[in-house]
């Protein structure tokens, strides 16, 4: 896996404790996936071939071939950071930013998607309905650790993994075609975020918490537009990049029949989306300038702006350019008008509770403990950092240290090489001693001998 190798090398650029635990958490996870990539490709050998597509359609339901098709989809979720190996992802964003935008924004992370996109003829209804299942709780777990999250790299992170859930769902469907459709136009406007965050992370001298920022379209106007059109597009603003993927993806799932939980559960989480967006634009862009009264800001000069401006023209017209290549004829879809218009009330109310997420303080609201607590356990994506560190790193490294001290550089040791070793070592030296000091024993055993006859003869 040659761009896992290249996001572990870029991860920890910084050479700090940090970045070589978010480096071990991520080279780890994705080496999980690559072991189930080998396995599934020696389970192909029972077909005597790997050109599965020829005898897919005779041995689709054959027990060897769901093996396969769950194989490469745990692969898929290892490398997309879907639930349970969601906590890398967030995790890498101690990379450097430019890192982010390319990697973590559109190549690495959608390895998993475009993987399931070539092999989606593999998958049967279970394992669909399985990944229509971990897609959208990893939709709604991105969505709720954004609104309660401080850093603006993270909920940039957490807003690609919500996308991430977006994409799995779509294919879990059937719709392979519109889940390659928002790969594409998502990866446009979420490079140009990483781009925008970068430019701010620098003007405000690395600082990465949003509560510092503030009313910065004063001082990076060109910066915050390329933001601002970036956020929009991400929440499905018309005739944005973001619109044509994300919207006819909601109108295909209500087309769709699928369960009511999960139907709910993907348009809340789509509201989420706007939530954080808004809840981000607020901290950041209007309000107060927060940080320090004598430091200037301005735009990064030409150097930053030609590649955001270039990437801005992708966001506003790619998703229609894209729309008709991937299409060649447009998709009928007939829904009722209450479900037309479900998608806009719930963007509405996603920017109504965004704005009253960016009101929380810890002055007034939040002095409740319990409060503090159900916001601490949204905002660490229901604490999978800490089960993957401890329970996946931590104990099993931990172990791994014990047995190497007890067993290997211990008991083994001792009875093993070095024991031999050292006994036949002083063994030897014993010899020696007696080799060396043979007339000095002959004495000393003649005078006790000696000794002892004339006490038995006394006797």
């Amino acid at each position: 896996d040659g761009l896992g190798l290249v996001s572990y090398c870029l991860v920890i650029y910084y050479q700090n404790f940090k970045s070589y635990n978010a480096g071990m958490i991520t080279a780890l996870m994705n080496r999980v996936g690559d072991v189930m990539l080998l396995i599934s490709i020696t389970w192909m050998f029972n077909y005597g071939s790997w050109n599965y597509i020829y005898y897919l359609d005779i041995l689709k339901n054959d027990l060897n071939m769901e093996i396969i098709g769950l194989l490469v989809m745990i692969a898929a979720m290892t490398k997309s950071a879907q639930i349970p190996f969601s906590s890398w992802l967030p995790a890498a964003m101690a990379a450097p930013t430019p890192v982010s935008a390319l990697v973590h924004s559109s190549t690495l992370v959608t390895a998993g998607v475009y993987l399931l996109i070539r092999f989606n003829l593999i998958l049967n209804e279970n394992l669909c309905l399985f990944l229509l299942l971990i897609g959208v709780l990893t939709m709604f777990m991105a969505g709720l650790g954004a609104n309660f999250e401080f850093d603006l790299k993270k909920i940039i992170a957490l807003s690609t993994l919500s996308q991430l859930g977006l994409m799995m769902s779509i294919l879990a469907i059937g719709s392979y075609k519109l889940a390659f459709f928002h790969l594409l136009t998502h990866a446009m406007f979420k490079a140009l975020l990483f781009m925008c965050a970068g430019c701010m992370i620098h003007n405000l001298k690395d600082t990465q918490d949003i509560r510092f920022m503030g009313n910065l379209m004063m001082h990076m106007p060109l910066t915050c537009i390329c933001f601002n059109i970036s956020n929009l597009a991400l929440c499905g603003m018309p005739f944005l990049a973001g619109f044509y993927s994300k919207d006819l993806i909601l109108e295909y799932m209500s087309l769709g029949y699928v369960n009511i939980l999960i139907y709910v559960l993907f348009f809340f989480s789509t509201g989420l989306t706007v939530s954080y967006s808004f809840r981000l634009c607020y901290y950041s862009i209007t309000g107060d300038y927060n940080f320090f009264s004598f430091h200037s800001l301005n735009d990064n000069g030409w150097i930053m702006l030609k590649g955001m401006i270039f990437m801005l023209m992708f966001v506003i017209f790619s998703g229609s350019m894209l729309s008709w290549l991937i299409f060649p004829t447009p998709m009928m879809i007939c829904l009722p008008l209450k479900m037309k218009m479900l998608t806009l009330l719930v963007c509405i109310l996603g920017a109504w509770i965004g704005y009253e997420l960016s009101k929380f303080n810890f002055n007034w609201i939040s002095m409740s403990m319990n409060f503090y607590n159900y916001s601490y356990f949204w905002g660490s994506m229901w604490m999978l950092p800490y089960l993957s560190t401890y329970f996946i790193n931590y104990y099993p490294l931990k172990m791994s240290y014990d047995l190497y001290k007890n067993f290997d550089q211990g008991w083994n040791e001792y009875l093993g090489s070095q024991g031999l070793y050292q006994n036949l070592k002083e063994s030897s030296k014993f010899f020696q001693f007696i080799q060396n000091n043979n007339l000095k024993i002959y004495f000393m055993l003649t005078i006790f001998w000696l000794f002892t006859l004339m006490l038995f003869m006394m006797l």
